[in-house]
Order: structure tokens, then sequence, then C-alpha cells
């Protein structure tokens, strides 16, 4: 285990959604220093991090994944115990309209940092110990489950979109690293996220912001995809614990143990916003309408997440319901954040809402 009074965390992606997240609790557990390395892509935003960066142990770096020298550079500066690499191409839509850029950060950018972490670790072989490399991924690489079953850590992977194909590599490359030059490693594949700070383009937030906009919320197909969902805030807890304890080589599944159906998912935000914020015209979801499914929609993601609450002691401590009402209460009360960021909900080329 990495101790907190005596080490060096580096974050890739940190100013994005989960990453600012595990910074925000990285803070909380008063880590000694912590350096965010991201690029800030149209979904990195440094004010989801405004109120830690007086932190005195937070160091904000500026580069891209794919500088490989820019990245050697800050390694080296900074010495990292761990690297918690959160950064990547996240958007299932986008990588439908453009897989390049997927292919380039998630496969390239990954290549990137494991090679300089064997790098840095074996010229400090004596009196250093290695560099601990977490690798985030996503239960994407496993592909489609039926109407029964969970993705347990060794499901085979069937990835069937760009995105879920270009994590699915980069796990891949994770794990022949760390079999072929012993770098330690750990991968971590999580469920669907949602909370504070998510970049407007995913379903919960766009269906807030069309819904307060009143505008059509389009959903793909009838609705019936179904998706494991997990609070942020659980899967930044998660991540730290998976960094400081999971064993090196293994794999472990986050996931929230709430399964809902995207139309249940609309329909709970426009519940909640009933309450909340009701229209004089009725409820939300009269503004719900379905539209053609996109491509390569898997039917049903769900995780086991039983191996990382049996050896590492972690639970989810949000239940959907109470999540989904401190997601959108947050939403309202930060609405000039997402005008800030430049969301509109208008991310892709496709007009209807998926969960990933």
């Amino acid at each position: 285990m990495i101790l907190p009074d005596q080490n060096c965390i580096l974050v890739t992606g940190g100013a994005g959604f989960i990453g600012s997240a595990v910074i925000r609790h990285l803070i909380e557990k008063n880590v000694k220093k912590i350096v965010n390395v991201d690029a800030l892509t149209y979904a990195g935003n440094l004010s989801t991090l405004s109120g830690q960066s007086q932190y005195d142990g937070y160091v904000f770096e500026q580069v891209n994944i794919c500088d490989q020298d820019a990245l050697r550079d800050v390694i080296k500066r900074h010495q990292p115990d761990a690297i918690m690499h959160l950064a990547a191409e996240s958007h299932v839509d986008r990588s439908i309209d453009g897989p390049g850029l997927f292919i380039e950060t998630n496969v390239k950018g990954t290549y990137n940092l494991l090679e300089l972490v064997r790098e840095e670790s074996t010229s400090q072989k004596s009196g250093r110990r290695q560099i601990r490399f977490h690798h985030i991924s996503t239960d994407e690489v496993y592909g489609s489950l039926g109407e029964q079953g969970l993705f347990v850590e060794d499901s085979p992977y069937q990835p069937n979109s760009p995105y879920s194909a270009s994590k699915a590599a980069s796990d891949h490359l994770v794990r022949a690293w760390g079999e072929t030059f012993g770098v330690d490693i750990v991968v971590s594949n999580c469920s669907n996220n949602y909370g504070p700070y998510q970049y407007p383009e995913k379903l919960i937030p766009v269906v807030i912001h069309r819904a307060l906009d009143e505008e059509p919320i389009p959903v793909y197909g009838k609705g019936d995809n179904v998706r494991d969902w997990l609070f942020v805030d659980d899967h930044a807890r998660a991540l730290v614990t998976v960094m400081q304890s999971g064993e090196n080589g293994r794999t472990y599944n986050i996931g929230g143990d709430s399964e809902r159906t995207n139309l249940e998912v609309v329909h709970g935000i426009c519940n909640v916003l009933d309450q909340i914020r009701p229209r004089e015209q009725g409820s939300y979801s009269s503004l719900i309408e379905f539209v053609t499914d996109r491509p390569g929609h898997d039917f049903r993601y769900a995780i086991d997440a039983t191996r990382i609450k049996t050896e590492l002691g972690w639970s989810a401590k949000e239940t959907f319901e109470s999540g989904l009402h401190e997601t959108v209460s947050w939403y309202l009360n930060n609405q000039e954040w997402v005008v800030s960021v430049g969301g509109d909900g208008a991310s892709s080329l496709r007009r209807g809402l998926g969960a990933g």
C-alpha cells in the first residue's frame, strides 16, 4: 500500500469528469503531492477543480498523453509513485463519427505512458520502488449482455464500438506490459458513471439540459437498453482503493448494482425535475421522443463487483435514487457551469440519447 504522507500520485485526465472526482478524493485523503496531467480538450475543464487548485500539494501540467517527450519531462520532474490513467476519448457517438482520435488517444497515449513507466522503473530499480500504473477502463470492452448474467473480471472481450475497441486494445497493452516487462499494473473496469461536473454530452446532463430548455428529449430505439449506474464519488473512492491496495496484475470490476433501462433513467430525471422545478405544461416526461437507434448499440451492461467488495472492502454508498436526486439538484444549482464549458447537448451528428 502507498501511504498518503509519503507519495506523489499522477492523474491523467484530472480535469475531466471522473478524474476531477479522483483528485478531490485524493485531496480529502491529504495525499502529499497530486500531479494533474490534462490536455484540456473539449471535455476537460479546470473549473471542475476550482475549489481544490489552492491545495499545497496540487500541480497542474497541460500535456497531451500523445506527446511522449512532454510526458517524459513531467514524470522525471515529479517522480510519481503511482499513475492513475483516466485520460481518454470516451463518447461512443463521437467514436462512430471519428474513430481516429480514439485510437490515437486511447491506444497510443496508453502505450506512451506504459513505455515511460517501464523506462523510469528500469532506470530507478536500485533504491526506488516501481511506479504503479493503474489503468481505468470500461465495462463496454466486454460487449453486450443478454437479459441475464453479469460481467466478471475474466469475461471475454467483445467490443462493439470504436470507443470500446480502443479501450479493449489499451487494456491488453497494460496487461502485456505487466506480464512481459514486469510493470506494476492494476486495471479497473467500471459501469456507467453519473454525478456533478459530467460534461453535458452524456445522457443524464443532456436530459436535464434539454428538459429545462423545453426541448425534445430524443431517446434511442425504445429506450430499453440497460446500464448499471455508478455515482462518480463512489467510483473515485473505488479507484483510489484499487490504486493503493489492489494486487499487482489484477483486474477489478466496479459497479453500482443499479441496473436501469435508458427510458427508466430519463423518466427518473423527469420525475426529480417535476418535484424540484415543476413546469406549467405538466410532466417533463411529455418531452420524450423516440428516434432511430445508433449502430452497434449494446443491449445491456451489468457489473459483478464481488471481487473489489470482498478483497478490498469497497462498496457503493449512493443508491441510484439518492445519487440521481443529488445530480439533478447540482445541475439546477450550477447551470452557469454548463454554459461555461460550452455544453449544448449537441455532441455529434446523431440526435438520440443513450448511455454508452
